[in-house]
C-alpha cells in the first residue's frame, strides 16, 4: 500500500478531471429536457443522432489529446520549456489543421451520415439543421483537445476541470436560452453548442498560456517554428497519433459489436445491456480520472530517466485506481435492484438487468488494469502497443463472442465483453517490461 500522503495527491489530481468528466452527461440530459418542454419526438430524435454524429468524428481524434499528454509530461520532466511549447504549439497546429478540413469537407460528411441513418425523412432534415451549424466548431473542438492533453501533461487538472465547466454549462444555459427562450428549437441546441465550444477554447488557451506564461505567443511561434516543425518530431507525432486513433475505433468496434450482438436477443434485452453499460459508463469517470494521472506521472518519469519513480508511480496509481474499482464493482452488484429501477420502469428489462448486474460489476472491478495500462503507454508515447493489444482484444472479443452467445445468450455476450477488458490489461501488461527497459535503457547502461 502506498504511503497516504501520496494516495492524497493522486485523488487531489484524479478528482478534477472526474468531475469534468460527470459534467459531460449532464449536457445530453440538459439539451434533453431543454428541447422537450417544447419540441416533439422528432426533435428528441434528431438531437440524439446528430449528437452521436459528432461523438463518432470527435472520437477519432481524441489522439490530439492523448498524444499531446504523453510528449509534453515528457518535456516537462527534462525541463525543456522549448520543447513543452514545441509540442503544444504542434498539436494545437494539427487540432486546427484537421478542424479546417472538416469544415471543408461538412457537405461530404453531412450527406454520408444522413445516408447511414436509419431514420425518417423529418428526423433526418432536423439532423441536418443542427450538423450543418454545429460543424463550425470543430476546430475550436479540436483544438481544445490540445489544450486539455497540456493541462494534463502539465498536472494542471484543476484548470482542465474549469474549461470542461465553462463548456458544458454555457452550453446548458445558451440551450435554454435558444431553445426554451426564443423557441429555436434543434437548430439552438446546435448554436448554442457553438458558441459554448469556441468560447471554452479562448478560455482554455488563456488559462494554459497564463500556466506557461506565455505572454507572446506568435513571437514564441516564430522563434520555435523550426524545433515545431523538425521531422523527426512531427513524423513521431503522426505515428503516435495514428496508432491511437486505430486503437480508439478497435475500443468502439468492441462497444458497438457489443450493442449489435445484444440486439439480436430482443428488444428488453438490448435495452438491460445499455442500462448496465451506464454503469460501466460512471465507472469510467472515475478510472479515466486515475489513469490521466498515471499519464503524467508516467511521462514525467521518463523525462527525468528515472525508472524507481517511474514503477513507484505506476504502483501507486493502480492501487488507487484498483481499490476504486473493486468498490464500484461491488456497489453495482449490491445495489442493482434499486439502481436499475431509476434508469427504467420496465419490469422485464428490469429482471433482466438485475439477472446480469453481476457481469457489469466484475467488467468493472477487471477493467481497472486496462485503464491504468493505457495511461502509462500514452505517458511513454508507446501507441504501438496499445494499437495491437485493442485489436488482439477486439479479434477475441469477437471469437469468443460468437461461441459463447450461442450456447449461453447473453450470458455467453457478457463473458466475451467480461474478456475483452481482460485480454486488453494483459496484453498491455506484457509490453510493459519490454517497454520500460527500452524507455530506460541509456539512463541504466
Amino acid at each position: 500500500m502506498p504511503e497516504l500522503k501520496n494516495i492524497k495527491h493522486i485523488i487531489r489530481l484524479a478528482f478534477p478531471i472526474i468531475l469534468a468528466n460527470a459534467s459531460a452527461p449532464l449536457l445530453g440530459l440538459a439539451d434533453t429536457a431543454t428541447i422537450g418542454q417544447t419540441g416533439h419526438a422528432a426533435e428528441l430524435g434528431a438531437i440524439s443522432l446528430a449528437g452521436l454524429v459528432f461523438s463518432f468524428v470527435y472520437w477519432g481524434f481524441g489522439f490530439l489529446r492523448m498524444g499531446t499528454t504523453g510528449f509534453i509530461a515528457q518535456a516537462q520532466g527534462r525541463a525543456d520549456r522549448s520543447e513543452v511549447l514545441a509540442v503544444l504549439f504542434r498539436s494545437v497546429i494539427l487540432g486546427l489543421g484537421i478542424g479546417v478540413l472538416l469544415v471543408l469537407l461538412q457537405y461530404f460528411i453531412g450527406n454520408l451520415a444522413l445516408w447511414l441513418l436509419s431514420a425518417s425523412e423529418e428526423v433526418k432534415s432536423l439532423v441536418a439543421d443542427y450538423f450543418y451549424i454545429r460543424i463550425y466548431g470543430a476546430p475550436a473542438t479540436l483544438i481544445t483537445y490540445s489544450i486539455l492533453g497540456g493541462l494534463i501533461g502539465l498536472g494542471y487538472t484543476r484548470q482542465l476541470m474549469y474549461v470542461q465547466f465553462l463548456l458544458n454549462g454555457l452550453n446548458i444555459a445558451l440551450n435554454v436560452l435558444f431553445v426554451v427562450g426564443l423557441d429555436m428549437g434543434v437548430k439552438g441546441i446546435a448554436l448554442g453548442t457553438l458558441i459554448a465550444e469556441w468560447v471554452a477554447l479562448f478560455y482554455g488557451a488563456y488559462i494554459l498560456a497564463k500556466k506557461l506564461e506565455l505572454e507572446q505567443p506568435i513571437y514564441q511561434l516564430k522563434k520555435l517554428w523550426q524545433q515545431i516543425i523538425d521531422k523527426a518530431k512531427v513524423i513521431g507525432m503522426f505515428k503516435v497519433n495514428g496508432d491511437i486513433m486505430i486503437r480508439t475505433f478497435a475500443l468502439l468496434g468492441g462497444f458497438a459489436w457489443f450493442a449489435n450482438e445484444g440486439a439480436k436477443f430482443g428488444d428488453s434485452i438490448l435495452a438491460a445491456n445499455h442500462v448496465l453499460l451506464q454503469f460501466v459508463s460512471i465507472s469510467a469517470f472515475f478510472l479515466d480520472g486515475f489513469a490521466n494521472v498515471v499519464e503524467m506521472y508516467a511521462g514525467k518519469a521518463i523525462g527525468l530517466g528515472d525508472r524507481d519513480l517511474f514503477n513507484q508511480r505506476i504502483k501507486e496509481t493502480t492501487w488507487v485506481s484498483g481499490v476504486s474499482a473493486s468498490l464500484l464493482g461491488l456497489l453495482i452488484i449490491i445495489f442493482a435492484p434499486t439502481a436499475v429501477s431509476l434508469l427504467t420502469q420496465d419490469t422485464d428489462v428490469q429482471i433482466i438487468a438485475q439477472d446480469h448486474a453481476v457481469y457489469a460489476g466484475v467488467y468493472i472491478i477487471l477493467s481497472f488494469v486496462a485503464f491504468q495500462l493505457d495511461g502509462v503507454f500514452i505517458g511513454a508515447t508507446r501507441s504501438k502497443e496499445m494499437r495491437n493489444a485493442t485489436i488482439v482484444s477486439l479479434l477475441i472479443l469477437i471469437g469468443i463472442g460468437t461461441l459463447t452467445t450461442r450456447y449461453y445468450g447473453n450470458i455467453g455476450l457478457w463473458i466475451a465483453f467480461i474478456s475483452f477488458v481482460i485480454v486488453r490489461g494483459v496484453g498491455l501488461g506484457y509490453y510493459l517490461p519490454k517497454i520500460t527497459k527500452r524507455l530506460f535503457w541509456k539512463t541504466e547502461g
